[in-house]
């Protein structure tokens, strides 16, 4: 069989045996919100990056925060949960920095990146996404609205964590996506979930006057 040069290398069953690692990106400076923290907002009573961690390690899976170093509050509200904490020193200059900082701490195989952001966002979103990588463990997954716009989270395989150190800037895994492209499956979750994304006060006041919040 003659392999195209997006194709990902050959893998060995233990390999595929390596459990998926989730790391959630909650370092971000959240600055639309006028002084507040959109991490810290309150949804059926819980916040936000709180709602989102619980939902992670409903999943089964070994989770990593990455946080700020200047937000004691988003690290407080993870009190009692059992997720690995890693403080991002250089967060200030771009979402790939927490990538990269995570992805040389989480052990190898493949990992899955959530936004910490997104309040649609279920476990059972997160374990449709776990179920799909488990049946074909080489492509990359993106998810994306039921409508089929791009979204979070992304499930990223082993052969992909090479590049993750090189990431640069505010734009995540955007260039590994696109440099993969063939090699990118996409999985749609209900509704929004995966690209309900509030940066503003506004945003929330709209969000829970549509949800009864």
């Amino acid at each position: 069989m003659t392999r195209g040069a997006d194709s990902p290398p050959f893998f060995c069953d233990t390999a595929a045996m390596t459990p998926l690692q989730i790391i959630i990106l909650a370092a971000g400076a959240s600055t639309r919100m006028r002084g507040a923290d959109k991490l810290l907002e309150v949804l059926d009573g819980v916040v936000q990056i709180r709602r989102i961690t619980q939902a992670a390690l409903a999943t089964g899976a070994p989770v990593t925060v990455a946080l700020p170093p200047d937000r004691p509050l988003r690290d407080a509200a993870l009190t009692g949960l059992a997720v690995t904490r890693l403080t991002i020193a250089d967060a200030a200059t771009g979402l790939s920095a927490s990538i990269r900082a995570a992805n040389a701490v989480v052990p190898s195989g493949p990992v899955m990146l959530v936004l910490a952001d997104l309040p649609d966002l279920t476990s059972e979103d997160l374990r449709q996404m776990q179920s799909a990588f488990g049946a074909d463990t080489t492509r990359i997954l993106r998810a994306t609205s039921a409508g089929g716009t791009p979204g979070h989270p992304v499930i990223l395989p082993d052969w992909v964590r090479p590049e993750l150190a090189k990431l640069a800037g505010d734009t995540g895994a955007a260039a590994i996506l696109k440099r993969h492209a063939p090699q990118v499956r996409q999985i749609a979750l209900p509704d929004r979930h995966a690209t309900t994304d509030l940066d503003t006060p506004e945003d929330w006041a709209a969000f829970r006057a549509s949800t009864g919040q």
